[in-house]
């Protein structure tokens, strides 16, 4: 990455949907090689979206960092296009083919469960959710809010209506009356949660639980049975944004190699580039059911997606 000394006392705001754990030890390096200044707001992918379009005339960030691509294609147009010098690097599937939406890692849904609390109760996919024993104990969010949460709705209409997600509906229908109401305020209260022993299983995904299993808290992730998706999130420089040209050198920054290394391996999110191979603690996708999904379709139909599970909530 090129060494910007010049840009010492410049700022950046970043709009995130990501931690404070996961970020600050990947940009504190950033900030100390460009003497750039990194000014942080975290909230769920529907909210940031909103405002970077109610802030389209006057913005007010620089970049978003987050967000996984079935929640922000549908926006491209409030993003600059930029292509990174990294780009060469990533997985052609991870292609910034759009202009504007530069991948930064890949993640797939999981489920989590307290090892401690779930006794005999058998999870290994989601049509185990279906067993009344788990009534009112499944923590979940709101997909309208949350990027995971959306990303959760994806998988189990792909997966359990076999590929074809209108068939999916049925499932999602006797899921959310065995879920009893549960609506949780944010992907991280899903997971705490599950933690803290209020819910026996979380719908979240693969960084969720991380933290929590690396210290040797009582929870462990599951793949479901019947297929996860993996999808990328990305990270997008606002449009008309002042600070273009050190929005462009953090772009590289988070897609170079060391940082995309320390993802992967201290950080628990599944690095792009093709040249950063997985050996920390994340299950190789060969060992993995991967199924997919239609990109396309998906942002096509996000929004009646999710009024329908608004309707089903709500009944």
């Amino acid at each position: 990455m090129k060494r910007l000394n010049s840009h010492a006392g410049r700022s950046l705001v970043v709009y995130t949907t990501t931690r404070p754990e996961f970020y600050e030890p990947l940009l504190e390096r950033f900030q100390a090689q460009t003497g750039i200044r990194l000014d942080f707001m975290t909230a769920g992918v529907g909210e940031l979206l909103a405002r970077v379009r109610a802030e389209a005339a006057n913005p007010v960030a620089d970049v978003m960092l987050g967000g996984l691509l079935s929640s922000t294609s549908g926006y491209a147009a409030l993003f600059e296009d930029y292509v990174s010098i990294n780009e060469p690097y990533v997985l052609e599937n991870f292609r910034n083919t759009e202009g504007s939406l530069t991948r930064l890692h890949h993640s797939g849904s999981v489920l989590m469960i307290n090892t401690d609390l779930i006794g005999d109760i058998q999870v290994r996919g989601y049509a185990d959710l279906l067993n009344p024993a788990l009534k009112g104990r499944i923590a979940l969010t709101d997909p309208a809010a949350s990027g995971s949460a959306f990303e959760h709705l994806v998988n189990k209409l792909y997966a359990m209506g076999n590929g074809d997600p209108e068939a999916g509906w049925g499932f999602v229908e006797a899921l959310m009356e065995n879920v009893d109401g549960v609506m949780l305020g944010s992907s991280s209260a899903v997971v705490r949660g599950v933690v803290e022993g209020e819910y026996l299983v979380a719908m979240t995904f693969e960084e969720g639980p991380m933290p929590y299993i690396v210290e040797g808290a009582p929870v462990e992730m599951i793949y479901m049975e019947e297929g996860v998706i993996f999808n990328p999130g990305g990270v997008y420089i606002i449009k008309d944004t002042p600070n273009k040209d050190i929005a462009q050198l953090f772009v590289d920054y988070v897609t170079n190699h060391d940082a995309q290394k320390l993802m992967e391996e201290s950080l628990h999110r599944r690095s792009v580039r093709a040249d950063v191979v997985t050996d920390g603690l994340l299950l190789p996708l060969s060992q993995i059911k991967v199924i997919y999904d239609d990109a396309a379709y998906v942002a096509a139909n996000r929004d009646a997606w999710l009024d329908k599970f608004r309707d089903i909530r709500t009944r």
